[in-house]
């Protein structure tokens, strides 16, 4: 796939779809498909291929034949499916498998649009057709760009494992300003399904479950090693509300604040 071939292709727009089950799909003869996850991650099976999970979008070619959608069973997720042709049909395109994108707002504003001016717009003449067919022509063109662009330079990015790793360091370094499942996600260049997978899978824990853990381990050394007021100690570590902290701290530790100060100095 490269940009030379989007230069002398056309796209035109046969179907979208919106899903949010399991499904059985065929790419049709001379079109290609496009799925785009909205929420949470599935799963592609493919024939004779190890099952693929998807967090944001994948290309199938007419060659792929029949492929399935699986849904993971105790999540939701919703993906949207479309179905398109390039003209000329005898120019070759490529596209196929994995695209990513740290554009997901600008690319789920226009599959809206695509939505409503498929479904909702009833065009009173020829030319009100013809632009709205224009206009859904110049959105998938814009699509198709941007995961052609984006997955381009992710290519050059390390796994999804090691990008777990570096979000681990990053945390560890960080702790202490405010830190967020979309903000890290997007950093790690995933979604916040996929990105929250992981992340247990790695850790064997949530993301903010960790970042508790490690904040109340620094509020601990904190005690333990200066003269700091409690106060003081929650925001170092990351609490802007003290009341917020001194739960947090009793949870992790069983002791509140002033308990552990206390028996700290009777050590």
């Amino acid at each position: 796939m490269d940009f030379q071939q989007l230069i002398s292709l056309i796209p035109l727009m046969a179907h979208i779809e919106v899903h949010a089950s399991s499904h059985t799909f065929e790419c049709p003869p001379k079109h290609h498909q496009l799925i785009i996850v909205r929420s949470g991650h599935i799963q592609i099976h493919l024939l004779q291929q190890a099952p693929i999970v998807c967090a944001q979008a994948y290309a199938f070619h007419p060659e792929q034949g029949t492929y399935a959608i699986q849904v993971p069973k105790t999540r939701a997720a919703e993906y949207i499916l479309i179905t398109y042709r390039m003209l000329p049909e005898d120019y070759p395109w490529t596209l196929r498998g994995p695209l990513t994108t740290l554009s997901e707002f600008k690319i789920h504003y226009m599959i809206d649009e695509l939505i409503r001016t498929t479904h909702d717009i009833h065009p009173l003449n020829l030319e009100e057709e013809a632009a709205h067919q224009f206009r859904k022509r110049m959105m998938l063109e814009r699509i198709l760009f941007i995961y052609l662009y984006e997955s381009h330079l992710s290519e050059e990015k390390k796994s999804a494992a090691v990008s777990i790793e570096e979000t681990l360091s990053y945390i560890n370094e960080h702790y202490m300003v405010e830190l967020t499942l979309p903000m890290l996600a997007r950093r790690a260049a995933m979604s916040v399904g996929y990105f929250t997978v992981l992340f247990k899978k790695k850790t064997g824990t949530t993301l903010m479950d960790y970042l508790y853990d490690l904040r109340i381990e620094k509020a601990k050394k904190m005690f333990q090693q200066t003269d700091l007021l409690a106060k003081e100690v929650a925001q170092r570590v990351g609490f802007i509300d003290y009341f917020h902290f001194s739960k947090v701290f009793k949870k992790k530790t069983g002791f509140s604040p002033r308990v552990y100060l206390q028996r700290q100095k009777e050590i």
